[in-house]
């Protein structure tokens, strides 16, 4: 048997801090089900697993319920299989009884309850629905007793964390735990998880899809849904990532003594984020940068915040001229004489940060002023 596993897709996020952006990070997270459904068939898998947080809200505008709907009732060759996460849990008047409402078409099925569901005559799915944002409860404990016909291969569907469940100060109150050796203990063949939104294997048997289109500043995190293969019951899945994403978010850090080894820099983030246009890029920059390095880092700056989809750069940068930068500034003369001052002020320790960044400021401010 084959099938997709995906997990959080969180449609409808509204990204407020990006601003005019934002709709393209909400029409890339739809682009992300079509990109799955595209996978699904191109691999001969006639089944999706969504485990959980397909919306990321549990009251979504009716537009908002419909968008996913429409892009999976585009691949009737493929049945979607959706399960309520803790952003979107179900509850009466919910998202869910909302979503069954306006009516769906018969490629896709919502799992409200943990009542076994065939997928084909040889596998059988166990869903763990959440049916409040913070379960006490591990939902999965019912797939333990879940009986099956001898020989189906049996696949739990699931949406929580492993990671404190049973450790020494475990006060049982965490919310949706879910025992990380359930796959065992329920004889299961795969579990599908979802909640984390890095793709992580917990056991050979037990995977978080992750995310298929990210939206956290972690290099180790990227758009991907798993294709999964277990040939019969009992036998090892095979588990295979593959990006279906749009934009890729990256971190870096930059420790800076000269401007030399920006354009080193750059073609790396080039080379490890092809394309560029589509990087969501956050910078943490420091060090101490003379008057004329420190331009031409801004010059660096400007272009690649034309270069990527989105840059976010925090600067904590001292400035440090040196004697070619006060001679640009003045060879010897009243403006010299008012660099050197404001150079001894921007490093004197007795004066406060701020003090000693408005001396930075000013100088630069002259510096730019004079070479202009």
């Amino acid at each position: 048997m084959r099938f997709v596993h995906t997990a959080d897709w969180q449609i409808g996020k509204p990204f407020v801090r990006f601003g005019d952006k934002a709709e393209a990070f909400r029409a890339a997270r739809l682009d992300a089900v079509e990109a799955i459904g595209r996978l699904a068939v191109a691999e001969g898998a006639a089944h999706v697993l969504v485990a959980g947080d397909v919306f990321d809200s549990d009251s979504p505008a009716n537009v908002t319920l419909r968008a996913p709907v429409e892009r999976m009732r585009g691949f009737s060759a493929v049945i979607w299989h959706l399960l309520p996460g803790n952003h979107d849990a179900h509850r009466p008047g919910g998202p869910w009884e909302r979503l069954c409402a306006l009516g769906l078409p018969a490629n896709v099925v919502v799992h409200l309850s943990a009542e076994p569901v065939a997928l084909g005559g040889h596998a059988v799915l166990l869903p763990a629905p959440l049916t409040s944002r913070h379960e006490t409860r591990d939902l999965t404990a019912r797939m333990d007793e879940a009986a099956t016909p001898p020989g189906t291969i049996r696949i739990g569907l699931a949406h929580g964390a492993v990671t404190r469940f049973g450790t020494p100060g475990d006060d049982g109150e965490a919310a949706n735990q879910i025992d990380p050796g359930r796959a065992e203990k329920a004889g299961l063949d795969y579990l599908a998880l979802g909640d984390w939104h890095r793709t992580r294997e917990i056991g050979p048997r037990t995977w978080y899809a992750g995310t298929p289109e990210p939206d956290r500043h972690d290099s180790q995190t990227v758009g991907t849904a798993l294709l999964v293969t277990v040939p019969q019951a009992g036998a090892p899945p095979t588990v295979e990532p593959r990006h279906v994403g749009t934009y890729r978010w990256a971190a870096e850090t930059l420790d800076l003594a000269d401007a030399d080894t920006l354009a080193a820099r750059e073609a790396l983030l080039r080379t490890a984020h092809d394309p560029v246009s589509k990087l969501v890029l956050k910078l943490k920059i420091g060090g101490a940068l003379s008057i004329a390095a420190r331009r031409a880092l801004d010059e660096w700056l400007e272009r690649l915040q034309a270069s990527v989809f989105h840059l976010d750069a925090a600067l904590a940068l001292a400035i440090r001229p040196d004697a070619a930068d006060l001679e640009r500034i003045d060879f010897d003369g009243v403006l010299r004489r008012v660099a050197e001052t404001l150079k001894a002020r921007a490093a004197d320790p007795a004066l406060t940060a701020a003090e000693r960044q408005t001396a930075e400021d000013a100088l630069l401010a002259l510096y730019l002023e004079a070479t202009a």
